[in-house]
């Protein structure tokens, strides 16, 4: 699978807005962690199967968690879209629909229930069928 990223010019739009001076440990290249970020989400994989491309995946998850409570990716959008960079635009995609847990047959769910009317079901299985019972046996 080919890796996402970022264009010079998509780079140039977000530099500024980076935070700057944050205490810690020596911060890994930003640009590498925003395109590992990316790309975990246009792929739809789980954050541990990030390339090794990017850094480490813990690096990449807990960056986009922490920008994500300061609102930084909000930030970066508007700073995309007043560049020209990229247009502001929703899509929805919801690809499953909740169900039940029983609607396919686990505990409690597909068998078989019987009504208060006793004649509701039809005739019992363990009666012999009227047509046979009129041939004379031999």
């Amino acid at each position: 699978m080919a890796l996402f990223w970022l264009s010079d010019e998509a780079w140039t739009a977000i530099e500024p807005h980076l935070p700057k001076n944050q205490p810690g440990a020596r911060r890994v290249d930003d640009r590498r962690v925003i395109s590992g970020i990316i790309h975990v989400l246009k792929v739809g994989s789980r954050w541990c199967d990030c390339p090794a491309d990017y850094g480490p995946s813990t690096t990449i998850y807990n960056r986009f968690n922490r920008w994500s409570r300061r609102g930084f990716w909000l930030q970066l959008l508007a700073a995309l879209v007043d560049a020209g960079v990229v247009t502001k635009s929703t899509a929805i995609d919801s690809t499953y629909i909740k169900i039940q847990r029983a609607a396919f047959g686990a505990k409690g769910g597909a068998r078989r229930k019987r009504s208060g009317d006793p004649g509701a079901a039809g005739p019992q299985r363990s009666m012999r069928s009227p047509t046979l019972s009129a041939v004379p046996m031999r």
